[in-house]
């Protein structure tokens, strides 16, 4: 099998505390990989490593055999790697269309001409990458005023229009209502295998479900990892996680 992403020895501290301690991990082309572990585990702090957004101390990440480590951000997009955030970043005085063509833009590096547009060619494929979330009529409602669950599946969007081989998932159902919940599960669900997804998630019965394998964290280090049915049982993970 092809891995998509390989880790080996992942090491990052601050102030002299160990963030990320050692963490070592494969994940497979196409897998669904869920991440858990309790508040403060490194779990966030592990995908800023892999996107860049962090500089590592030690270890190695790899991104189909490729080393990337001490690749600038941009470089990982390039090479098949996005991600959405714990904390949604959007533009709120935008449309969802204009927020989506801005991040194809991005991908392009293509400057902005004279009159500060984006090409209209950009807008028509924001159009098409909405219609994959089903937001495609509302592509002209400012971010402001759609709810809180479309301005995530916009965040989804904006990361699949990237054409992503590795996507990262930060928590995409956190503060959703139940409703909207089941709405980015299915979502979440119908991305084509063509792209492996690794998922961090507190919300353990949406969650567990999307996953071929779990990977649970606790201070930074990777202390159990299998199937849904062996993660569960560990009772290390009900130590750490599942409260008893």
């Amino acid at each position: 099998m092809v891995e998509a992403l390989n880790v080996k020895n992942l090491k990052k501290s601050f102030g002299g505390l160990p963030a990320i301690n050692d963490v070592s991990l494969t994940v497979q082309a196409g897998e669904r990989r869920l991440i858990i572990g309790p508040n403060g585990a490194g779990k966030t702090t592990f995908f800023n490593l892999l996107t860049g957004d962090l500089a590592r101390d030690a270890g190695t990440i790899q991104l189909f055999g490729e080393e990337v480590g001490r690749l600038a951000t941009y470089r990982r997009v390039h090479r098949g790697l996005a991600r959405t955030y714990q904390i949604i970043t959007l533009f709120p005085k935008d449309t969802l269309e204009h927020n989506v063509a801005l991040s194809l833009m991005g991908l392009s590096r293509m400057r902005w001409n004279v009159f500060g547009r984006v090409p209209q060619t950009f807008f028509d494929e924001a159009r098409t990458v909405l219609g994959r979330v089903g937001l495609d009529g509302a592509a002209k409602r400012p971010i402001a005023e759609v709810a809180y669950g479309e301005k995530r599946r916009v965040e989804i969007a904006m990361a699949l229009a990237q054409r992503p081989k590795v996507l990262l998932l930060d928590e995409p159902l956190a503060g959703l209502s139940r409703e909207e919940r089941g709405q980015v599960k299915a979502l979440v669900a119908g991305i084509p295998r063509e792209t492996t997804v690794i998922m961090i998630e507190h919300d353990m019965d949406t969650a567990l479900d999307l996953a071929d394998r779990i990977t649970v964290l606790h201070y930074g280090r990777v202390i159990v990892e299998g199937t849904r049915a062996e993660v569960v049982a560990d009772p290390k993970t009900r130590e750490v996680y599942l409260g008893h």
